[in-house]
């Protein structure tokens, strides 16, 4: 029997693809057989996902997301798309009193903004085909929240508002709008931060996810699924994937 999981003949823009979830996307939709178009702002990283796609067809674009006249160039360069996937991020943890104009506007910008943004100018530019999924980032710290997370989570809560909205106004096109909701993923930006949380040790933080943390290829499986025509009944929705995590908590 044929998997409908596979993404032969179709183009996804994978933004973020530089390192982590996204670069781990990138890797496994070309390994699904997709054509890859990623974007990144570090030329020597994004130069390092290129190098490890599968098969031909695929190219690579330096950009910032948040430079306006930049994101557009980019986005009016590449040819139509099947799916996108928005995988570029900050994390910057800020105590609410020390909340800056800065803050807010990098988070927002980084997290959401550039999101709408892109897609508004995909729209626009009639780069997407129909049927097209389209793939976002959210957190599942939106539902645990923790200190100095305020501007995160209300930047990934925006995302999932953002993509509920965004599922109805694109439905005439069969296009779907989905949102994957991780919890702690083993990415570099993990290997950072964990000995800056709450919990006595990493280990101590690490028990309370029964199936243990997950790893990059867990998120972009369920992308690559969300990205196939094996979901083509499925739009609207918030994927939590958090090791159980949440029924444990």
């Amino acid at each position: 029997m044929a998997t409908p999981f596979h993404l032969t003949n179709k183009t996804i823009l994978i933004t973020g693809a530089s390192s982590g979830i996204g670069r781990q996307v990138a890797i496994s939709c070309s390994a699904m057989g997709a054509k890859v178009i990623i974007t990144g702002r570090d030329e020597k990283r994004l130069a390092e996902t290129y190098s490890l796609l599968k098969g031909e067809g695929h190219s690579q674009y330096i950009c910032d997301l948040m430079d306006e006249n930049h994101r557009n160039e980019m986005l009016d360069k590449i040819p139509v798309i099947n799916g996108f996937v928005h995988s570029a991020g900050v994390v910057l943890p800020v105590p609410v009193k020390f909340i800056a104009d800065k803050h807010l506007r990098h988070i927002m910008g980084v997290n959401f903004e550039s999101a709408v943004l892109s897609v508004a100018r995909l729209m626009k530019s009639k780069k997407f085909n129909d049927k097209a999924s389209l793939v976002f980032f959210s957190s599942i710290s939106v539902s645990y929240p923790y200190a100095g997370g305020a501007l995160y989570t209300a930047s990934k809560g925006a995302i999932e508002a953002y993509s509920k909205n965004l599922a109805i106004e694109i439905l005439p096109k069969k296009m779907r709008s989905n949102v994957i909701v991780p919890a702690m993923v083993k990415t570099p930006l993990y290997e950072e931060t964990k000995n800056q949380s709450m919990y006595r040790s990493p280990e101590e933080y690490e028990s309370k996810y029964p199936l243990g943390l997950g790893e990059p290829e867990d998120v972009a499986n369920a992308a690559i699924y969300l990205l196939s025509d094996a979901s083509k009944w499925v739009t609207g929705i918030n994927l939590i994937m958090d090791g159980g995590f949440s029924i444990v908590k």
